[in-house]
This record gives structure tokens, C-alpha cells and sequence, in this order.
């Protein structure tokens, strides 16, 4: 097997595992900040991991460029959507307030 390869699946098995660490924190954690807080952290990194994994099998330079724009734009939206959410919860005045 390709070195090239080994690698790819390795960071691709990293970047699942982060995925699967933030599922575990959405999960397991008690508040909805550190909830919040682990599942953007997580799926941003895991995300990282998978286009790093996904980069060395692309066929040329433009769609490696388009991966990192990819991931760029979900870590953008991220940020903003955690944001959003976290500032609505501070302000209390949701349907979900416990």
C-alpha cells in the first residue's frame, strides 16, 4: 500500500474520531454552553482532519483549494451559528428554557 494513502486514512480515522468525540459531548456534557462548546470545537477540528486526509487524493491543486474553502466556510458558519445560539440562551427568552 502507498504511504500517501496510509496517511490519508489515518488522518481520516483522526478526523472521524473527533467527530465522534464531539457526538460524545453533545451527549454526555450538562450545560448547553459546554454542549455548544464541544460539538463546534470538535466537528471544526474533525472537519480539519478529514480535508487534510482528503487533500493528498484529490486530483489537482483546485479541488484541494476547494476543500480548504469548504472547510473554511463551515468553520465561518460555525462560529456564527454558536454564537447565535449561545447569545440567545444567555438571553432566556427561548421556548427551551429549563
Amino acid at each position: 500500500m502507498d504511504p500517501l494513502q496510509l496517511l490519508s486514512g489515518a488522518l481520516l480515522l483522526v478526523g472521524a474520531f473527533f467527530f465522534i468525540a464531539g457526538t460524545v459531548g453533545l451527549i454526555r456534557l450538562h450545560d448547553r454552553f459546554s454542549r455548544l462548546h464541544a460539538l463546534t470545537k470538535a466537528d471544526n477540528v474533525g472537519l480539519g482532519f478529514i480535508v487534510l486526509g482528503l487533500m493528498p487524493l484529490a486530483p489537482d491543486l483546485f479541488y484541494g483549494l476547494k476543500l480548504v474553502l469548504v472547510w473554511l466556510l463551515v468553520v465561518i458558519a460555525g462560529a456564527t451559528g454558536a454564537h447565535l445560539i449561545a447569545k440567545r440562551a444567555l438571553r432566556g427568552d427561548g421556548e427551551d428554557v429549563l
